[in-house]
């Protein structure tokens, strides 16, 4: 059996008898993956360091098609260290990867890969973790096949004076259709559209206002419980630690 080179993320870890580890990677060659990192527990181990969560990098494995492969080595591209030792970005972070796990069970496209290595890239450059979460949130719909319509209204189909966005409605809400949903900025209209769009590799600036913040990340959540029947452990700790923060 050779060796192979894959590009991935590690989602997760989970201990293995007394001395290893199971990490579930997002490679981009074959997608979602288990891989043993045997004996990566012990003290000296070579494996120690690079067998958690949230390490980037070019993993050298014996590759199964079927069950899991076998860690030989690591190339790390980036570990995310400044994420790690902050637990507002940490939090946000550890969401991310889990969103990402339950996507890639339903629609495992390169592209999610892409979209997920850019999002933690500039959480570790200091960008706002909130602001890019929802980025991607947003984006991640796509793969699901629940997206919102932005760019026009979800009712009539106008593109003319739209007031608001609802996710009750599936979307943007034009002035003739609206009647009791809750209005937001039209900042916060432009926004949410520009989330869509923007390539997040080419970020170089997140200027957004706390309010038009607000009421994105209220529009997101309420429209994953609504349409994606996801619902993590990570996304409550998060509330919990902006009550503390707020």
């Amino acid at each position: 059996m050779k060796i192979e080179e894959v590009e991935g993320i590690v989602l997760s870890e989970t201990n293995y008898s007394e001395s290893s580890k199971i990490l579930n990677v997002f490679t981009k060659e074959y997608g979602l993956i288990g891989i043993m990192s045997k004996g990566s527990r012990n003290m000296k181990s070579k494996l120690r360091g690079v067998s958690r969560k949230l390490i980037y990098g070019k993993f050298h494995i014996y590759h199964k098609e079927k069950g899991l492969s076998t860690l030989i080595g690591v190339d790390v591209i980036n570990s995310f260290s400044k994420t790690v030792m902050d637990l507002e970005k940490v939090s946000y972070a550890s969401f991310i990867l889990e969103l990402t796990s339950q996507v890639i069970k339903q629609n495992e496209d390169v592209e999610i890969f892409d979209l997920l290595k850019a999002t933690l890239l500039k959480i570790e450059e200091g960008f706002n973790p909130l602001i890019l979460t929802n980025i991607l949130e947003l984006k991640l719909l796509d793969y699901l096949g629940v997206s919102p319509s932005i760019d026009a209204c979800s009712i009539c189909g106008s593109t003319k004076d739209i007031v608001t966005i609802s996710s009750s409605h599936g979307g943007y809400i034009c002035r003739n259709c609206y009647q009791n949903d809750i209005l937001v900025s039209d900042k916060t209209i432009k926004m949410i559209r520009m989330f869509y769009y923007v390539d997040i590799s080419n970020i170089t600036k997140l200027d957004v206002s706390d309010k038009v913040v607000k009421e994105i990340n209220e529009f997101l959540d309420d429209y994953y419980d609504r349409y994606t029947g996801i619902y993590l452990k990570s996304k409550k700790f998060i509330k919990e630690l902006n009550k503390l923060t707020n």
